[in-house]
């Protein structure tokens, strides 16, 4: 079985895709960082703008054709089940076309809603 592109070490359908399917909703900020990059991996711009806060989400979403290579969580403050805010900082890397390659650091603030965990915004470190 197939390992959740997330980098948990999870198998795919025990990890994000609850989640994409819209089966379970992710429990922390950071569960819904790692399936967010899953849904970029997979091409599933639908899940994204689900999952984006609507005071902040764009208005149409093209996800590029993009080689995502690997996630490294850094760090993760508050963003637990029980909070209602937290940040996630983390690694993305990825390829374009055959030699180039590059990464993609951010730190992705999150805000938790009628339970549901929505991604807001890239804030300055």
């Amino acid at each position: 079985m197939a390992l959740c592109p997330c980098g948990s070490g999870d198998a795919f359908p025990d990890c994000c895709r609850p989640y994409l399917r819209g089966e379970a909703a992710a429990p922390t900020a950071e569960a819904l960082m790692r399936s967010r990059y899953t849904a970029f991996v997979r091409g599933d711009a639908g899940y994204l703008m689900r999952t984006w806060h609507p005071r902040t989400c764009p208005a149409t979403l093209d996800v590029e054709e993009t080689d995502w290579r690997g996630l490294e969580v850094l760090a993760t403050e508050a963003g637990g089940a029980a909070d209602s805010v937290g940040t996630v900082t983390f690694v993305a890397h990825y390829a374009t076309g055959v030699i180039s390659t590059g990464t993609m650091r951010e730190r992705s603030s999150f805000v938790r809603e009628d339970g549901r965990w929505l991604y807001v915004e890239a804030i300055d470190e």
